[in-house]
């Protein structure tokens, strides 16, 4: 287990914000659960800050369990698996996939009742929230109250058929989270083709 008692999510979130203020690094949402950790971050203008990011913070987890459970190794399966989100078409949908990943697993009822996400700092802001504002939910409103209840309805509404199936694969293939056009965008940008491949094994070409 990485997350055992409270303090050991405090710990992480601690150094989460730590680090993505080091780095540079936007926060818009994040879930810890028992094994493992969901987070939507933005870089910035360099993508190593996020390699930085998880290095420095999922080290110190481990260093932290290890000591306390007089272990030694590795804390993580392998490395984070990540996955660039189109912002206009889909960073609203990863916000609502990783904040009701717990809704999900069946561990609460409501996102709401989850103490370690992002939701309940989102919908009841005080002056010590430090999660960042995305741009979508900053165009909710001119002020926090009003972003905040607009993000609830917003997340109690009906998610869309297939979206979570696309952005779970997305993630777990390591391609991009948006449509067609986006991918095409991207892979003009670093000049090179990007697969998006389907579900399960490759049909054998016929002779």
């Amino acid at each position: 287990m990485v997350f055992a008692i409270s303090t050991d999510y405090l710990f992480y979130l601690d150094n989460l914000r730590e680090w993505k203020e080091k780095t540079g690094c936007k926060v818009y949402a994040y879930c810890l659960m028992g094994n493992h950790v969901h987070l939507l971050i933005d870089p910035g203008d360099h993508e190593s800050n996020l390699g930085l990011l998880m290095k420095r913070v999922a080290g110190r987890q481990t260093r932290r369990v290890n000591k306390l459970e007089g272990r030694t190794g590795t804390l993580w399966e392998g490395r984070y698996k990540s996955s660039p989100v189109s912002s206009d078409e889909y960073l609203l949908a990863c916000c609502r996939y990783i904040e009701l990943n717990p809704v999900r697993a069946g561990i609460v009822a409501a996102p709401e009742d989850y103490e370690w996400s992002s939701y309940r700092p989102k919908v009841n802001p005080d002056p010590g929230v430090w999660i960042d504002v995305d741009p979508l939910v900053q165009a909710f409103g001119h002020d926090q109250r009003e972003r905040a209840e607009k993000y609830r309805r917003w997340m109690e509404g009906t998610v869309p058929e297939g979206e979570w199936d696309r952005i779970r694969e997305a993630v777990q293939r390591g391609q991009l989270t948006g449509s067609k056009r986006f991918v095409d965008e991207v892979a003009d940008k670093i000049r090179r083709r990007i697969e998006q491949r389907g579900r399960g094994r490759p049909r054998k070409k016929t002779k």
